[in-house]
């Protein structure tokens, strides 16, 4: 912009010309175009020119616009006039406008321009989008199908390196030469490398020692890497082979660094155990390589509280403390190097625990949350790959409250789906969820529980926000600040369903806007769609957060719903409704993928592929399932889906043929089995034999030495073809070939050497895979002659039967003996790897070739080596053995002997393992060889036998057995005379076989009063015969006696329907099956056979007695805890018409009875001698009838008496004690007493005779005995002992102490009250209650007085005191006094009383005295007087 500078009034002319030029244009009007791509104001291309813009022109940048100067015009006409005709800014207005037409055109046409080329690129983004999406669907990591191969040739030979590569993208391939890249350019007359789909190919020409060494192809893309191995060796005419040790360019490193060493094969451990990983480093780590990490599926695994990870010297390690499903996987170590990174993987199979029921489903997996909110959260997981004896039919869901510790089912009913929404959670709240499956058996073990969520609001974040202000400080502001107060609340928009199932809907919504302080909740309301009839949907639950499930929907109605919310000021209008929702479809199973393929793998590995089903939109992977052929005995292979369609399966036997089937994964369960994949049998894979070692100088001459040297530890699955043996002078680089064809023994003879120089040597094994790698060099051996006296070193020390505390030693004689022959062995052994301490296993030379070394420590490691003996001393010690540790490998067998299915004398051995060519070998004694005549082997599958012909003592002794390719499978047995003896007797019962017997002869007798004599024996065939026979005659079935014979159980049973006398005797049963037979025989006479005759017809009786109505229990009498006598009895079958009776001594009784139990009861409360006699029931209707009678008489009777007795006496109170003014009072209750209980009183253990001072007592509910006057000496322990005819029964009380202090004191005192009693004054009689008299008689009353001393007497007259007068005279005497009233009249009716008292008391008696007048009656309860 131009900036210029005018004076005021230019200013203000200028406004006003610019304000009239903007009213003209503003009258058009004027359009706006936005591309579909773009959202910014394209104001600059408005057709408003102001006065201090550019052109339109340089606006729009088009050269064919005609050129307006309306900057130049504007400048021209202020600077040349100052006043500018009004007429003239007309025309400048109207030009304007016509340029504001062009421009809008102009800018029409600009804006379609700009939407094609907007579409385009959406266009093309798309497309390059779709064309990624497609390219990473079909992203495969690289891989070699084929990788490269060993390959063994000639100098001057051409040999071709191959390999086929894939992967998607096509990887990038780099071939590399002992850990170097390979450059084409340094010898392209020499190399020639092809690359045609796929296949790699490397050819040498005219090969080289320089050629030699290991070649690897590494493959890479963005997707992974790949790389593969192979080994070139160059055999040279000269005897020097090349590339058998990989060359290394010489280079300074101040320290050696560490490389895997022992690594961890695939491993499997159960569902909720430890499992540990470890591997070795070939020495300690360096610094920069302690960092050894873990990785489980390529995601690096760290310390935890489950994941132990340890890295200690030169070894690491880490341990899973508790398993889980979801720690299956591809388990990878990662150690750092100088130059690169080296890796370890393997795989971890994680089997499931033992189910929780029987038949039931295995746990689930990968228990997910999400959508976590206020009360809700949203669950997912994976199905088990075993569903139990019956398809999974659903799932449980638990939750566990951090807070409670409680698990608690969170599903009322069987979740069909692998998701499921729970509601109705705590706010803020830790919560863990875990699954378990539900078949017909009942629930499986649950799956692993999820990490503690906290159920918060997901949005509380969106509420805050934090502003920084000076110095560091921050503010922090919440919209419930901003937005004020907000009362009503609002109604929450978006309202949608967030999930939809076959069970369930979820609604989701937002929050009103503003959402207000005060707490928020939430309404949800329902209608079917179309009839505008809203319903509460969430009544009775709290619905706080913005998600609700709804599992009560009708299937096939389509539903509105609307949310309202909620606060402490009221509820707000309803949110817009939703569409229609229904419950969706239920989700099929997946489809099941199809054409699986088994290629083998390795020696216990197979590579499965598959081919996925086309729909695979939902499948989470695939479970893989293998059987052995023939068996269907199904077993999983994975626990954990396996998301590709190829997995090496592990874990497989060798020569063991297999089929797999595959099942697809998703959220919906797993679909049905895969077709059976074709068989695949596992073999042994073959490769070069590891290198010999331990080369020793057996014998040497002037110009000869014999070599002999250790067997290859591996033979790599093929037995070694033979031996390479080179040369070389001691301080020469150059390695001569000695044999040229390969030797067939472990020792050679070195011909044409030269005497006084030192010679090394090293050997080649060789099998049918190739030359493998070299032994180490030997020591420098000097040629010349030996005579040294004493014997050279024993050689070929084998090792063979470790077991935990033993193993056997074998040795060859050395070759030189020395001046005399040898005379025997010495062996010494050394603990550990690398100890030079040796110590003697024997003080006394063996004589033997072989020694058994016993008494080593399992787990421990020992070293062993031998020395000849002769008479000149000991010779030089043999080469020592390698390490080996004392400990029993898994699987391990031991020769087992005993006598075959034909009586014949056997020792079996059974290898775990075993080749195409493997051989048992067979010795006497580790040596000598087993005569044809004497012995056989018969080898089936992994298992020899060796029979002995016709066995004796020549046959006692050590034998051994081994396999040929794998000495380490080996085991002895040491034959016995005590052996032979046991065995010889167990081959005459086999071949002069007695049939088993199971049971013995049995009588059983049924209710009908069927009689059967039955016995078994072992299971018998087809062809097995039965003779039986009575009183030494044959007999067979006839229709009264039945005889059955089963076979196959062995049964053999005689049927009687009705026992009788000619039945009696003695039965044998004669059996015969093949060579086997035995006989039986039953004595079936005198009382057993009258016992068992008696039985069937009692029996017999009895079934035909309960045709009718019958007593189910007969009469019986008992007494309860009441003692009281019951009588009762029980019928069966009866019905309506059935008539039931009691006689009591023959006189008909009414009984209760209860029809519907059948029992009828007479109770009597006390036993007297009325209640003996003869009861008898009667039951009976037209079907029949049956009598029960029960005597109670005699013995029965005295023996009621006694459990009478028994029951009255243990129903006894325990003993107490009353005082009384004579004494002492022991008593006891009962419930009642009868004389047949005897009873006896006893203190301090001595039985109390009736006295003076004792008094016992009885009555009906009690037993006592009184001790009169007692003292100190009555103080001890009483004892009443009841006896009721045979047991006696005690109640004690122990009267010592306080309590016989208080009793004591006790009687004291009712004596004394007693005493007092007796000589009180008292009135005994004379007095009547009330006394009538005529008016004008006289009136006399006396009565009789008693008390000591003689007591005083007072008569009172209406309670005042009566003394001598003319109408009243009063008689004392000392036991008699009297009143007089003379002349008695109305006046002297009254109460009158006489007084009387003395020293120990006072009495009162009162008579009424009625006067009645002439004429009139007496009172009714009065005496009259005459």
């Amino acid at each position: 912009m131009e900036t210029r500078t005018v004076t005021q009034r230019e200013q203000e002319e200028q406004s006003s010309k610019m304000s009239h030029s903007m009213e003209l244009s503003s009258q058009i009007k004027k359009k706006t175009f936005t591309s579909s791509d773009e959202e910014a104001s394209y104001a600059d291309y408005y057709p408003i020119i102001p006065a201090d813009i550019m052109s339109v022109k340089e606006i729009l940048n088009i050269d064919t616009t005609p050129r307006h100067r309306t900057w130049e015009i504007l400048k021209d006409t202020l600077a040349a006039d100052e006043e500018y005709h009004r007429d003239k800014w007309t025309m400048f207005g109207n030009e304007v406008e016509s340029v504001e037409v062009d421009v809008i055109r102009n800018q029409h046409v600009l804006r379609t321009r700009v939407d094609a080329m907007a579409l385009r690129r959406q266009a093309e983004k798309k497309t390059s989008d779709h064309l990624k999406y497609l390219e990473h669907l079909s992203q495969k990591a690289p891989d070699f199908p084929i990788p490269l191969r060993a390959h063994c040739v000639w100098e001057g030979m051409t040999v071709k390196l191959s390999c086929t590569v894939q992967g998607c993208p096509p990887p990038k391939v780099t071939w590399y030469k002992d850990g170097l890249p390979l450059r084409m350019s340094d010898q392209p007359w020499n190399y020639s490398l092809k690359e045609k789909f796929g296949l790699l190919s490397l050819e040498i020409r005219r090969c080289s020692s320089d050629d030699a060494g290991e070649y690897k192809v590494v493959a890479k893309s963005p997707v992974g890497e790949a790389m593969t191995f192979g080994t070139l060796v160059v055999n040279s005419h000269q005897g020097a082979v090349a590339g058998s040790e990989c060359s290394q360019t010489p280079a300074l490193k101040l320290e050696r660094e560490a490389q895997f060493g022992s690594t961890f094969p695939p491993s499997w451990v159960r569902e909720g155990n430890s499992l540990t990983l470890e591997c070795s480093f070939t020495s300690a780590l360096l610094s920069f390589q302690q960092d050894v990490s873990w990785f489980r599926d390529g995601i690096k695994l760290l310390q935890s509280s489950t994941v132990d990870i340890k890295t200690i010297d030169n070894k690491a390690s880490i341990t899973l403390r508790a398993a889980h499903k979801e720690h299956e996987g591809v388990y990878t170590a990662r150690l750092r190097t100088w130059d690169s990174i080296q890796e370890h993987s393997a795989f971890v199979y994680v089997k499931d625990a033992a189910a929780l029921v029987v038949s039931g489903p295995a746990s689930p997996l990968d228990v997910q949350v999400s959508d976590v909110n206020k009360n809700y959260v949203f669950l997912t997981w994976q199905p088990p790959s075993a569903d139990g004896a019956t398809p999974v039919d659903g799932y449980n869901v638990e939750r566990f409250d951090v807070g409670q510790g409680e698990w608690v089912l969170c599903n009322s009913q069987i979740q069909k789906m692998c998701h499921y929404p729970v509601f109705g959670l705590k706010e803020e709240t830790l919560y863990q969820f875990r699954v378990s499956a539900v078949n017909k058996a009942g629930a499986g073990r649950p799956s692993k529980a999820t990490e503690a969520v906290l159920t918060t609001d997901p949005l509380e974040h969106t509420r805050t926000m934090v502003v920084k202000v000076d110095r560091g400080r921050t503010i922090t502001i919440t919209k419930d600040e901003l937005e004020g107060q907000v009362k009503a609340p609002f109604p929450p928009t978006d309202v949608r369903a967030c999930e939809v199932s076959d069970t369930y809907v979820v609604l989701s919504w937002t929050e009103p806007e503003p959402r207000g302080r005060e707490q928020l909740t939430f309404y949800v309301e329902r209608s079917v769609a179309g009839k505008n009839s809203w319903q509460l949907a969430s009544l009775d639950m709290v619905v706080n957060s913005t998600r609700f499930p709804l599992f009560d929907l009708a299937k096939g109605k389509e539903y509105c719903f609307r949310v309202r919310s909620v606060n402490k000021y009221g509820v707000s209008d309803p949110s817009e409704p939703t569409q229609p929702i229904s419950l969706g479809k239920p989700k099929a199973k997946p489809a099941q993928p199809h054409t699986p393929m088994a290629i083998r793998d390795g020696d216990t590995s197979v590579l499965l592929q598959w081919q996925e089903p086309k729909d695979k939109e939902d499948i989470l992977g695939y479970y893989l399932y293998y059987s052995e052929v023939g068996s269907q005995d199904w077993k999983t292979v994975n626990n954990k889906p396996v998301t590709e369609n190829r997995f090496t399966v592990h874990g497989l036997k060798t020569k063991q043929e297999y089929v797999f089937r595959v099942k697809s994964v998703s959220r919906a369960g797993n679909s049905n089995y895969s077709s059976e994949s074709l068989p695949v049998l596992l073999k042994s894979a073959i490769r070069v034999p590891s290198a010999p070692s331990a080369i020793a100088l057996l014998l040497c001459t002037a110009s000869e030495m014999v070599l002999s040297w250790r067997a290859p530890a591996c033979n790599g699955g093929d037995p070694v073809r033979g031996y390479y043996l080179d040369q070389k002078e001691k301080g020469t680089e150059t390695w001569r070939e000695v044999t040229v064809k390969p030797a067939k023994e472990r020792q050679f003879k070195v011909c044409n050497l030269t005497s006084g120089l030192f010679y090394q040597f090293r050997v080649f094994a060789a099998n049918a895979a190739g030359i493998g790698k070299p032994s180490e060099a030997s020591d420098a051996f000097l040629c010349e002659e030996w005579t040294m006296p004493e014997p050279g070193c024993p050689y070929d020390i084998e090792i063979r039967e470790v077991r935990n505390s033993s193993l056997v030693l074998l040795w060859s004689a050395p070759l030189y003996e020395g001046r005399s022959p040898v005379t025997g062995y010495l062996l010494e052994i050394s603990q550990g790897y690398h100890s030079d301490s040796w110590t003697a296993l024997s003080e006394e030379p063996t004589l033997d070739k072989y020694y058994k070394v016993s008494g080593l420590h399992a787990g421990h490691t020992y070293r062993f080596r031998v020395v000849a003996v002769n008479e000149a001393g000991a010779g030089c010690a043999s080469l020592p053995t390698e390490p080996v540790t004392a400990q029993t490998k898994p699987g391990t067998k031991n020769v087992e002997i005993g006598v075959d299915d034909d009586g014949f004398i056997f020792l079996g051995y059974e290898a775990e393992v075993m080749n195409d060519d493997s051989q048992f070998l067979w010795t006497k004694r580790y040596a000598q060889a087993i005569e044809a005549g004497r012995a056989r082997t018969v080898t089936k599958k992994n298992r020899s036998v060796l029979t002995f012909t016709d066995p004796s003592e020549e046959d006692l002794g050590l034998y051994t057995v081994e396999m040929n390719d794998n000495p380490n499978l080996s085991s002895s047995y040491d034959f016995t005379a005590e052996d032979l003896e046991q065995l010889k007797e167990l081959s005459w019962h086999i071949r002069n076989p007695l049939i088993a017997l199971k049971s013995a002869w049995q009588v059983e007798v049924s209710e009908k009063g069927d009689v059967r004599l039955w016995l078994q024996t072992e299971s018998l065939s087809n062809n097995a015969e039965l003779r039986l026979i009575l009183n030494d005659r044959e007999v067979s079935s006839t229709p009264h006696r039945k005889i059955n014979f089963d076979k196959a159980k062995g049964l053999v049973e005689i049927l009687f329907d009705q026992l009788s006398q000619e039945d009696e005797g003695s039965y044998t049963a004669q059996l015969r099956d093949g060579r086997a037979k035995n006989q039986f025989t039953l004595v079936f006479v005198d009382q057993k056979f009258r016992q068992t005759l008696a039985l069937a017809d009692r029996m017999r009786r009895d079934h035909q007695r309960k045709a009718g109505p019958y007593f189910e229990e007969f009469l019986s009498w008992s007494i309860n805890e009441d003692c009281e006598l019951v009588i009762t009895c029980k019928v069966k079958n009866t019905n309506k018409d059935t008539s039931f009776k009691w006689f009591v001594k023959d006189v008909e009784t009414q009984v209760a009875y209860d029809q519907s139990s059948g029992v009828s009861t007479l109770t009597f409360q006390q036993v007297t001698l009325k209640e003996a006699g003869s009861y008898r029931a009667v039951v009976s209707d037209r079907r029949g009838e049956d009598v029960s009678t029960l005597d109670l008489v005699d013995d029965e009777y005295d023996r009621l008496l006694q459990q009478l007795s028994k029951q009255c006496a243990l129903s006894a109170s325990p003993l107490k004690i009353q005082c009384t003014a004579e004494g002492f009072k022991f008593y006891c209750s009962l419930k009642y007493y009868i004389n047949h209980l005897k009873t006896s009183w006893h203190f301090m253990e001595k039985r109390i005779d009736q006295e003076n001072k004792t008094k016992p007592g009885s009555s009906m509910k009690n037993v006592w005995i009184e001790i009169f006057n007692p003292t100190e000496n009555d103080k001890g322990k009483y004892t009443l002992e009841m006896f009721d005819g045979k047991e006696t029964h005690k109640r004690c009380l122990e009267l010592t102490g306080q309590a016989f202090a208080d009793a004591l004191l006790e009687y004291q005192r009712l004596k004394q009250a007693a005493f007092a009693e007796i000589n009180r004054a008292k009135v005994l009689k004379g007095l009547p209650d009330v006394v009538a008299i005529m008016e004008g008689k006289s009136l006399c009353l006396t009565c009789f007085i008693d008390g000591d001393p003689a007591p005083e007497i007072f008569w009172l007259r209406n309670d005042r005191e009566v003394v001598d007068t003319a109408q009243f005279a009063v008689k004392k005497e000392p036991k008699c006094s009297s009143i007089t009233v003379n002349n008695v009249n109305t006046a002297d009716s009254g109460k009158y009383s006489i007084f009387v008292r003395n020293k120990y008391g006072s009495e009162t008696v009162d008579v009424t005295v009625s006067v009645y007048k002439h004429g009139e009656k007496p009172p009714a309860n009065a005496v009259e007087m005459p």
